[in-house]
């Protein structure tokens, strides 16, 4: 039902792999939300006319929307792009009823959170375009109904679902423009945008990569920091693609082993 190997779902099972969770995994289902980044710049470009420079770009094409007709605008958009919710796929519903002690997901549906519905102990922490709300917080944590929670209720989950770049449900919370990555991108070498509870649960743990690609700096930068001070081994199932320089340059300094999709 997984279509993951025996060995890898062993780990799994003991703990001792941190799923982490990339587009590939939904390129299968049949959606009407965009399911790569590569869709959602096209989803983007059909609703705004943009400058050369920013077309086929998600990361540019949102920072010339939030520029040019404000944010409201942008977050609007990416709703509306993520609108009809996602269906979980057979790799997600799996996932969930392992009991693991995270799931890192890194697209913006809310597939792995319907996942989890049918299963208790756990919650999830989500980053949060912090220029938005003139908080000085970098994430925000919700209960399984939604409900937003204080970031502490986290040491008491089995599982904990963390949505580095935000997501469409529950709250709505994005990541997308060029701007929102300054801040964190600027901090996140010292750990400061990235939660206790996802530091302490990778502590002693690898992760298994799934449907990742590693093409944008930013992308290998987030994987980068997420996995600091992990304990590995790391294994990644890529999606049938030709890897650029930079993303085998980036697996091979991370130690992350590489298995056919």
């Amino acid at each position: 039902m997984c279509g993951l190997p025996d060995h890898i779902i062993s780990r799994l099972r003991d703990g001792a792999l941190i799923p982490y969770l990339g587009t590939g995994i939904s390129t299968h289902i049949e959606a009407k939300a965009p399911l790569s980044y590569e869709a959602l710049a096209a989803f983007l470009g059909s609703k705004v006319a943009l400058p050369r420079r920013a077309r086929g770009n998600a990361w540019a094409a949102a920072q010339y929307i939030e520029g040019q007709r404000h944010r409201q605008t942008l977050d609007a958009l990416m709703a509306e792009a993520f609108a009809v919710p996602v269906p979980p796929s057979g790799l997600h519903r799996f996932l969930a009823t392992l009991n693991l002690p995270m799931i890192v997901d890194t697209w913006y549906d809310g597939a792995m959170r319907t996942a989890l519905q049918d299963q208790t102990g756990w919650g999830e922490i989500q980053g949060i375009n912090r220029a938005g709300i003139g908080e000085s917080r970098w994430y925000r944590a919700y209960d399984p109904q939604g409900v937003a929670v204080p970031v502490e209720a986290a040491e008491g989950w089995r599982t904990l679902l963390y949505k580095p770049h935000g997501a469409v449900a529950p709250a709505r919370n994005f990541l997308i423009a060029d701007a929102d990555y300054v801040e964190v991108l600027t901090e996140i070498d010292i750990q400061t945008p990235i939660p206790d509870a996802v530091k302490t649960r990778r502590t002693g743990r690898g992760f298994l990569f799934l449907g990742c690609r590693f093409h944008d700096q930013m992308l290998r930068s987030y994987a980068r920091q997420i996995m600091k001070r992990s304990a590995g081994p790391h294994v990644a199932i890529l999606p049938d693609a030709t890897l650029t320089s930079n993303e085998l340059k980036f697996l091979a300094e991370q130690g992350i082993e590489v298995m056919a999709g």
